[in-house]
């Protein structure tokens, strides 16, 4: 059975386990799971991770799996024991940076605090207590594995010693990758089209003024995907957490109180303040955007194709052509593009799925230029662009000549786990550990 190669150095210890929902809370009759120095895991953390565990394998070798998930939590609460005894330093603001998020993230998803309540089975503050202690036990665990494994390092010699180590069917299959190259028209938006969206968003506004529902119109008008099926409703929100005018204009507005039309980079809105709660707001608000006309679309097509057909025949060079003509940020870099889900300047098939699903890209030779095809910028514009495949790394096993910084990443991350695991056998014989008779007869792989 194929094993997958760890590519990236990511800790088994440092995890932040959320609350479950109210439905999952129902089947947990909670008490203490193990004492690990001054800290407990309770049963609900280990069931809470068990259940992701099964949702992926099944409920097979459920006491095992339950072990493994105990056996993490008790290297994790190693490290915030040490950390705790070394008076290492997590600041409030580092953790109510994080709190904040994940409390916005929340009331976004949930709208109110009574539907938040209903979703987790924890009151707002109740809620924000939890993840106060969460994060600080994540930071302070990452800090302290941190602070062990600084200073691991691995030579070319311990990289293959490590490779050579993996038995040849645990080799992942490198799947096919691409680099690309682009460059992208994006017509401007003409000063007619941005008139005639100021003048319906004002005509919204009066009605609004005039006692129709804000919230019935921004699910009729507004083209803000996210909170036009809420009525507009944005959830509550701090200064910085929005763009620069938006921001200003709602923390501006009185309760029930409607801005003026708005500017932004993502088009034209309207606001009204919902509640003011200490330093953040509840605000909704309908956004139109302003759409390049077909004609200048066309133009752009038009345009890409003729530059198109001039690199193919060696008129111009690519990376000259995007200079010159390309209005995407990367256009000084020649039109090289990266792939947002890793930084990198490889695209495997997935991520040429969601960002190039219309190109045929796998279908093209190196080097090869695509014809213009239309898209929707990251500001949801709309735009072409022709395409260029600077290389095509075809499928393969994993092996050290192609694929050495991921087995150095892969090398390096074990090495370091390992030292942890070292580090944790020799520690838990200096603090008090306790499983329940429940865990009692759990086989540890690393602790024991």
């Amino acid at each position: 059975m194929k094993k997958t190669l760890i590519i990236a150095a990511v800790s088994l210890f440092a995890v932040c386990h959320l609350p479950a929902t109210a439905a999952a809370q129902d089947d947990i009759v909670d008490g203490v799971a193990a004492v690990v120095g001054r800290n407990i895991i309770k049963y609900s953390d280990v069931e809470r991770s068990y259940a992701q565990i099964r949702l992926r394998q099944g409920a097979a070798d459920a006491f095992n799996n339950r072990c493994a998930v105990l056996e993490n939590l008790i290297l994790s609460q190693l490290l915030v024991h040490k950390g705790e005894v070394d008076s290492v330093e997590v600041t409030d603001d580092e953790i109510n940076q994080y709190v904040d998020y994940y409390l916005k993230n929340d009331m976004r998803n949930y709208g109110t605090r009574e539907a938040l309540r209903e979703a987790t089975g924890f009151s707002y503050e109740e809620l924000k207590e939890q993840y106060q202690r969460m994060i600080r036990n994540n930071l302070l665990a990452r800090r302290v594995e941190y602070q062990l494994t600084d200073d691991v390092t691995v030579t070319p010699r311990q990289v293959a010693d490590f490779f050579n180590t993996l038995p040849a069917d645990s080799l992942p299959t490198i799947s096919e990758r691409y680099e690309l190259s682009e460059i992208v028209i994006e017509p401007k938006i003409s000063e007619a089209e941005r008139d005639r969206v100021r003048t319906q968003l004002a005509e919204l506004r009066e009605r609004i003024i005039k006692g129709e529902k804000f919230s019935m119109l921004a699910t009729l008008y507004s083209q803000d995907p996210g909170s036009a099926k809420k009525g507009g409703e944005l959830g509550f929100f701090s200064r910085g957490d929005m763009v620069g005018d938006f921001e200003s204009a709602a923390f501006a507005l009185k309760p029930g109180e409607v801005s003026p039309i708005v500017e932004t980079q993502y088009g034209f809105h309207i606001i009204q303040l919902i509640e003011r709660r200490g330093n953040t707001i509840n605000a909704r608000h309908i956004l139109l955007v302003p759409q390049v006309s077909p004609e200048d679309l066309l133009a752009a097509r038009i345009r890409l194709d003729s530059i198109a057909t001039e690199i193919r025949a060696g008129h111009i060079t690519f990376e000259s052509a995007a200079r010159t003509y390309s209005t995407a940020s990367n256009a000084n870099a020649g039109g090289v593009a990266v792939n947002p889900a890793d930084g990198t300047s490889r695209f495997d098939k997935a991520a040429i799925d969601q960002s190039y699903y219309n190109v045929g890209i796998q279908g093209m030779d190196e080097g090869s230029v695509s014809n213009a095809t239309a898209f929707k910028t990251d500001k949801s514009r709309d735009a072409y662009r022709i395409v260029r495949v600077n290389k095509k790394y075809p499928a393969h096993t994993a092996n050290l000549a192609d694929d050495y910084d991921n087995i150095q990443n892969a090398a390096l991350a074990d090495a370091k786990q390992k030292k942890l695991q070292r580090w944790a056998k020799r520690y838990m014989q200096t603090i008090y550990v306790r499983l329940s008779d429940q865990y009692k007869d759990c086989v540890f792989r690393n602790l024991q």
